[in-house]
Order: C-alpha cells, then sequence, then structure tokens
C-alpha cells in the first residue's frame, strides 16, 4: 500500500520511537487519523469503551487486545486458569491428571491463591492446615512491586484488614482488591541470591492460538542474600525481584543492574545440573505459557486489529521446578543499563517485523504468518493450525495441543526451548 505509516503514542519511550523512525514513518499526535498506536492499558480502555463506540479501520493496529487484562489482572489470571482446569475435567482431558496428593500433574504452575476479601475463610482453612507457611500478598491491579508484603501469621492480615469486633473479613475502605498466595519460599539460589525470569511473549492471534517467544529474556536478581527467616520478612531486597525495587538497595550495580541473560542462565544451569534438566526446565516453562494462553483464549475479545507483547515472570524452585508468578502487559520499556536498552530496541524492532511486515501501511485482514527470516529473535512457540493439521501421537507427557485427548495426542510444533542458543 502506498503511503507512510502514521504512528502515535502515549508511551515516550526512545526504543520506541526510534524504531517508528528507522522505518521512516511519520510521527502524529493521538487524536489525529494513526494507523500504528502503541497505547498504554488505560489508553486502551478508553478506545474500547462502549461510550466511544470507536471503531478500528482495517489500516490500524493497537499493541493491547481489548481485555487483555483476563490475563495481566493477578486476580483474573488465577480464576481463568482454575476455570480452564475445570473445563478440561469435564472433558476427561490427560491434562489434569493428579497424583497421589491431589495435585495436578501437568497443570500446577500456579502457587496457591486466593482473592480477598471474597475467598477470606478459604484461606484461613487453607493457612490452618500448614500454619508456618509464608504467604504473599499483592493488589489486584499494581505493578512494579507497589503494596506487596508477605505475612506468617493469621493475626497479620487481620490487623490490615478486618473490624477486630466482628469475625467477617472487611476490605479497608480505600484499599483494593488483593490476591493472596503462597510464597514459593524454596526459590533457585545463584550466589546465594533469589532471582526471577522475564521472558517476552508476543500474540497476534488467540483464536486460533499463536504465539511467539522471544529469546533474549533476562533473570532480575535481588540485592540482598535470601533467607526465608521471618525476621526478614519485611525486607524486599531480599524478597522481591522487581528492579523499580532493586534499584534502591545499598547494593545495587547500575552497570549490569543486577540482570543475567537466558543465555547466561542456561549455561550456569548446565553446567551445574546437567542439559538433560536444563532442557526439561525450559520446556516447562513453555508448556506454562501456552496454557496459560490457552486458559484466556475462550474469554479474550480476539481483535484482528490488535496484538500484545506481554512480559511473563517465572520463578523456578530448588527443585528445578518452574512457577507463574504474573504476566504484564505493559512490561517496563524503560532502560536501566546498556545491555538493557539493546535488547528493548530489538524486542520491539522484532514485534514491529512480525505485525506490520516490511514497515508497509498496517492490514487487518493479514493473517499474519511473516516468513521465518522476519521473526529476529523471536521464535514460533505455538500456532493452533499447525498444531491442528500435524495431530499424531505422543507418549509421556501430554503435548501441547489444541484438543488433546487419550486417543488423540497432537504434535507440539515449536522448536524445543532446548535448541535455542
Amino acid at each position: 500500500m502506498a503511503g507512510k505509516v502514521k504512528w502515535a503514542t502515549d508511551i515516550e519511550k526512545s526504543v520506541l520511537v526510534n524504531n517508528f523512525e528507522k522505518r521512516g514513518w511519520s510521527q502524529i499526535s493521538t487524536d489525529e487519523d494513526w494507523n500504528f498506536y502503541w497505547m498504554s492499558v488505560q489508553t486502551i480502555r478508553n478506545v474500547f469503551s462502549i461510550e466511544n463506540g470507536y471503531r478500528l479501520n482495517d489500516d490500524q493496529i493497537v499493541n493491547h487486545f481489548p481485555n487483555h487484562y483476563e490475563l495481566t489482572r493477578k486476580d483474573l489470571m488465577v480464576k481463568n486458569i482454575k476455570r480452564y482446569r475445570r473445563e478440561l475435567e469435564r472433558e476427561a482431558s490427560p491434562l489434569v491428571e493428579k497424583d497421589e496428593n491431589g495435585k495436578y500433574v501437568h497443570l500446577d504452575f500456579i502457587p496457591v491463591t486466593f482473592m480477598l476479601p471474597g475467598d477470606y475463610n478459604l484461606f484461613v482453612e487453607e493457612f490452618r492446615k500448614n500454619p508456618t507457611s509464608t504467604w504473599i500478598m499483592k493488589p489486584c491491579g499494581k505493578a512494579q512491586g507497589k503494596g506487596i508484603f508477605l505475612i506468617n501469621k493469621l493475626s497479620q492480615i487481620k490487623k490490615w484488614s478486618r473490624d477486630s469486633r466482628t469475625t467477617t473479613f472487611i476490605s479497608p475502605a480505600g484499599k483494593e482488591a488483593y490476591v493472596i498466595s503462597l510464597y514459593i519460599d524454596n526459590p533457585l539460589l545463584i550466589g546465594g541470591k533469589k532471582f526471577d525470569l522475564r521472558l517476552y511473549v508476543l500474540v497476534t492471534s488467540y483464536r486460533p492460538l499463536k504465539c511467539y517467544m522471544y529469546r533474549l529474556g533476562f533473570c532480575r536478581f535481588c540485592t540482598m542474600k535470601y533467607t526465608p527467616s521471618t525476621s526478614e520478612l519485611d525486607n524486599m531486597f531480599v524478597h522481591l525481584t522487581n528492579v523499580s525495587v532493586q534499584k534502591h538497595g545499598g547494593d545495587y550495580n547500575p552497570i549490569h543492574g543486577g540482570k543475567w541473560s537466558v543465555s547466561n542462565l542456561r549455561l550456569y544451569l548446565e553446567s551445574t545440573q546437567g542439559k538433560d534438566v536444563t532442557d526439561k526446565l525450559f520446556d516447562d516453562i513453555h508448556w506454562i505459557v501456552v496454557h496459560s494462553l490457552k486458559a484466556v483464549a475462550p474469554v479474550m475479545i480476539n481483535d484482528r486489529h490488535c496484538f500484545e507483547c506481554y512480559g511473563y515472570d517465572i520463578i523456578i524452585d530448588d527443585k528445578l521446578k518452574p512457577w507463574l508468578i504474573e504476566v504484564n502487559a505493559s512490561p517496563s520499556l524503560s532502560s536501566t543499563t546498556a545491555n538493557d536498552r539493546i535488547l528493548k530496541y530489538n524486542l520491539i524492532n522484532d514485534t514491529l517485523n512480525i505485525v506490520v511486515p516490511n514497515g508497509e501501511m498496517p492490514d487487518c485482514k493479514w493473517s499474519r504468518c511473516p516468513p521465518k527470516e522476519a521473526l529476529g529473535h523471536y521464535e514460533l512457540l505455538y500456532d493452533e493450525d499447525l498444531a491442528q493439521n500435524e495431530g499424531v501421537e505422543c507418549e509421556g507427557k501430554p503435548r501441547l495441543g489444541p484438543a488433546l485427548n487419550k486417543g488423540n495426542r497432537l504434535k507440539d510444533t515449536r522448536k524445543p526451548f532446548s535448541t535455542w542458543k
């Protein structure tokens, strides 16, 4: 199509602007007729709100699905994953196999979690089964570690949010809903420090599901050595990996930003745990990503004008089991180090090459099947259409297919993470 792509954004980050300018696109204001708009989550709510009644044209594309929050709000993510499990149980799917303790063999990838205040009584019942456990409380709609704290006594939660004259849980005035999750108190440590993984996942369609994994994720380390000691529950430099928290610590190193690349993590794990164990770990992470997306696909508004680049946060425990902690709709595009700036510039560049091929005018009717050479650092993680067309029997753990049943296991069409370097 002729003509320059007209872009707008309400997130003024250099990694965005430089990528748009590199393509020769023209910047316009947000209230003009744009073709590509990199929006904040607040703006996307307005664009797709019933009150505005805004209809996008075929040559317009945006970076969020209308109800992305079904995956990126902590409470809704848990709710959708639990619903996904129940639906698979009704279908007698092998995916919901349980062990002798009643735990899911394949779909146990989120910590035990409750919503407050609604699930307060259920939480108390669970807490009393293991009164020495530690729990982490997070506000449902906040990010960057804001409002998070740890508890290990019921009295602490009562103090936070209960009317002492009654036995009823009362949400404090002005406070939003919280999720409370069993704290992963046995994290894998490197150099004695806790860390998590930030991985980027691009979704171009939910029905059929098509997603890509970015190879250049990174680990975020705490600045202080980890201890499960109850005396350190309030020390967020021990427990929270968020850079927005850790950068205020006295031991924060601004040169490397407390980060490792995923490739460095692989090298470390292969040397200390072995290649087979490491390969399985990353394949399990793939499993988590795809099934978390499958969990929200039925409720997601699959608008063809939309794509989403999610930031997945994964914690690995000392048994090399990965846990999904949360998914971010607007992963930070700020740069704390030189490597950060390069990574995030490449992330945006490769994302644009997939959703707006060749920098040409967007076309929401395009099938978005870019050639392999256009993927850059992305790898196709899952394509539901391909999976349905390449059904084969497989042994062992159910693979990543959209209609798994005992007699028809569908081939996992992705390139194994274990081959990534």
